[in-house]
This record gives structure tokens, sequence and C-alpha cells, in this order.
């Protein structure tokens, strides 16, 4: 179970360190790589543990392609939501909401600067929504939200109608101050059919070396595209 303090790890078991390390060395490796990073917590946790050299590291890839020259560009490493932990909207007061909020960003602002500043709401766990939630992201200065959890028929309603992305009004009061781009993902937080690589799952690997008999990569990516076409 996700807790703020990780202190019911008998319901689910989680290993987010060995995720931050595997991220970090692929980033490293390879420049076209981009990962967005969201519960500061556990990131809190993690950055604790690391060597100087580990931290300066992480450094470059949250700066990277934030100089002047292009201050439009983001980090290939780039932290969303940027709270201690991805609050439920449903009991929870504004004000605890705020105060999360805020050390999560206090954290980030001490240790990268103003250019780990999230710009991106990511509730893809709550159950349930809130548009004081948008409308308190929209204050804090976020370009745009995405979820993933709604009602079954809401879903199926916004694919009919082709309505996932939306504006949501905030706050009738505060008018556009309260307006926030949002978005609904469409395969809940899941990866599309077929694209499953985790250790539990039997999806068929993409198979690239050309010599083998399962070479299998026009395959994949017609599938790929497919999915996102679906999407």
């Amino acid at each position: 179970m996700s807790t703020l303090n990780l202190d019911r790890n008998d319901i689910q078991h989680a290993c987010v360190q060995y995720i931050l390390d595997s991220v970090i060395q692929a980033l490293v490796q390879n420049p076209e790589r981009r990962f967005i990073y969201v519960e500061i917590a556990l990131f809190w946790r993690w950055w604790n543990e690391q060597s100087d050299d580990t931290r300066n590291t992480v450094k470059e890839l949250v700066n990277d392609g934030q100089l002047f020259l292009n201050p439009l560009k983001l980090g290939r490493l780039e932290f969303i939501s940027g709270g201690w932990c991805m609050n439920d909207e449903a009991t929870t007061h504004y004000n605890s909401i705020i105060d999360q909020h805020s050390l999560g960003v206090e954290f980030l602002r001490d240790q990268f600067g103003e250019c780990a500043r999230p710009k991106i709401g990511w509730q893809i766990d709550p159950f349930g929504h809130s548009r004081e939630v948008a409308s308190l992201f929209a204050q804090m200065g976020f370009d745009g939200l995405f979820f993933a959890r709604l009602d079954y028929q809401d879903d199926e309603q916004r694919n009919n109608t082709k309505t996932r992305e939306m504006v949501w009004k905030g706050s009738d009061h505060l008018g556009r101050q309260s307006w926030l781009f949002t978005s609904v993902l469409s395969n809940f937080y899941d990866p599309p059919d077929s694209f499953c690589f985790d250790e539990f799952c039997s999806d068929q690997p993409i198979m690239d070396d050309e010599r083998l008999h399962d070479y299998n990569v026009p395959e994949r990516v017609q599938a790929f595209i497919d999915a996102a076409h679906d999407q």
C-alpha cells in the first residue's frame, strides 16, 4: 500500500529506489530519453542515500535543456505535480493539499533551482476527482492535469464523444484563473495491449536482430502505431 510513510509494505511490495537507479543510468546512456517523476517523498528517501557524483548527474539531467538559450525546453528528468505524495481528492482539506505540495516543491527548489518547478499535475491513482483540486493546480501555475481513474460510464461516453481532453473550469468565482487543460488517460495507467514488459507479463518482446528467425520489428512498430491511433 503506497501510504505517505510506506508503512504497509506487507500489502503492496514496491522498490522505487531500483526504478530510480535504472532510470538515471538509462538517461545518461541515451540523450534522446526523457522521464517524468511525481512523488517527492520517495525521491527524497532515494536522494538522501546518493553520492555527490550521482547527485550532480541528476542535477545535470534536471537542468538539461533549461539554459537561457532555450528556456522553453524541459529537462530530460522532469518532476511533475511535485507534491510530497499524490494526494487524495475526495477527503482531503485544501490546507493539507497546499501544505504537502509546498513541502515537495520547496525540496525541488532547494536542490535543483527554479528549473525543477513542476508544470503539470499528475493524479493517476486517486479514486475520484474534485474541481477544487483542478482549481488549486491552476492557481499553482500548472499548465495541465492528467488523471486516469473515472467512472466506466463517463469513460465510455468520453470515448464515444472524443472528449477525453477538456478545459476544466475549477471555480465560478475565480473564472479563467482556475481554468486548467485536463486530459484523461485512455488506458488507465497500463501499457498498450501486448506492450507490457514487466517481469510479471508474458507479452512478446521486441526482437531487433534481423539474423533471428523471430525478428519482429516491423510487426511491433505497426502494432504500436495502431495502439496510438486507438487512443
